[in-house]
């Protein structure tokens, strides 16, 4: 039986791109009990600053987690299924949104992308509040990844 090819080791600009091209993640914290809760995040990535950012409600069982516990990951696929990055690093909880326009809710707001920005952004401030929304900070400490080369 024929092994194929390796796995190829993406470098730290790859796997930043990699961030950067796709929306959604696999968000890893850690239960109390030591094994890992995972959830789906929409996220953004800033690659000069190295941090992940997620919204959320502040009820959130993995708001808990990373209050007790802020190390996290966040397993990102490729374009395709044989390649992958992990962000790994430590995360910070904001403060809750509670003023309409506040830092958290204009960081939010910030956090949307330009083409789907609201046409009422005070409507969507207040909507913040209403659900009690924190931003997730993931300070990114290291990359890894890898591609595999198939053809077909």
């Amino acid at each position: 039986m024929s092994q194929g090819p390796a796995p190829r080791t993406l470098s730290d600009e790859a796997l930043s791109t990699l961030l950067d091209h796709q929306q959604f993640g696999t968000l890893a914290t850690n239960k109390r009990s030591g094994h890992p809760h995972l959830t789906t995040m929409l996220y953004q990535w800033s690659p000069d600053t190295r941090v992940l950012r997620f919204s959320t409600t502040a009820d959130r069982v993995k708001v808990k987690h990373l209050r007790r516990d802020p190390r996290a990951a966040l397993h990102v696929s490729g374009g395709d299924v044989w390649s992958f990055a992990v962000a790994e690093g430590r995360a910070e909880v904001s403060e809750v949104t509670t003023v309409p326009g506040d830092a958290v809710g204009r960081e939010l707001l910030a956090m949307v992308p330009q083409a789907a920005r609201p046409s009422d952004e005070d409507a969507f401030l207040k909507e913040l509040v209403a659900e009690r929304r924190v931003v997730i900070r993931l300070a990114v400490e290291r990359l890894y990844g890898t591609a595999l080369d198939i053809d077909g």
